[in-house]
């Protein structure tokens, strides 16, 4: 598909936190990426309020190892505060994904162009995205490039099927879903062969609501770039 995309990602730590583990202020992060988190990334390579990215499938690289550092962060009344998180270290993953259209968005009928999008997205990823990627939280600092997923060798492509139990997958947002609530989604995650395949959001076993919200309005030529000043500026 001309709208998929497939890359290589990596970085010295990664912590996809475990909420559980966030109510003692102590993290610790799961053993493999959210589809969340992998969204986040994708959005930082390329994204505009037109398309929805989905993550279809990543393969783990690097063995799952983990670390456990002291850290400082920083507490709601100021200064702060002494905690030991656990991160994961020496990851690499290969990502596949595409995007389709937000429906959601009539507004944007017009930007829904995928040879414009596409040009715009090869060439941010042959760069390294538009804005600095992070792996789970702002202190890990990840990058990504180009790469043909499947290609090479992963530290689990010869075991047939690791489980985790329930795991958090992502949020659903009242601008990609239509629906003014702010939903969160779980579900049972296993790597098979080195492979993790992510459902399809609506295919989540599980399904919570955390808060009403409404979506953001935009307006072409006032909060969005217009198509002949991204022409001027190159982005096409």
């Amino acid at each position: 598909m001309k709208n998929e995309i497939s890359f290589r990602l990596w970085g010295r730590y990664a912590l996809f936190t475990d909420p559980i583990t966030k109510i003692g202020g102590e993290k610790c992060s799961y053993h493999l990426p959210t589809y969340e988190a992998i969204k986040g990334v994708l959005k930082s390579i390329y994204w505009k309020p037109t398309l929805i990215w989905h993550v279809d499938k990543i393969r783990v690289i690097k063995p799952l190892r983990t670390q456990t550092k002291g850290t400082k962060p920083l507490v709601w009344n100021g200064g702060n505060s002494l905690a030991i998180y656990t991160f994961l270290h020496d990851v690499e993953y290969q990502v596949q994904a595409h995007f389709e259209w937000n429906i959601h968005r009539p507004e944007l009928a017009a930007d829904r162009n995928y040879g414009k999008h596409c040009n715009i997205l090869q060439r941010t990823l042959e760069k390294g995205g538009r804005q600095d990627i992070f792996l789970g939280i702002r202190d890990c600092q990840g990058y990504v490039e180009p790469c043909q997923f499947g290609v090479g060798k992963g530290a689990y492509d010869n075991i047939d099927e690791l489980a985790f139990g329930l795991m958090f997958h992502g949020f659903d947002y009242p601008d990609e879903t239509g629906v003014d609530e702010l939903r969160s989604r779980f579900w049972y995650p296993a790597l098979k062969n080195g492979i993790l395949q992510f459902p399809h959001p609506e295919d989540c076993p599980i399904h919570r609501v955390v808060r009403p919200m409404t979506k953001k309005a935009f307006v072409v030529n006032e909060n969005l770039l217009s198509v002949a000043a991204e022409t001027e500026e190159g982005l096409i």
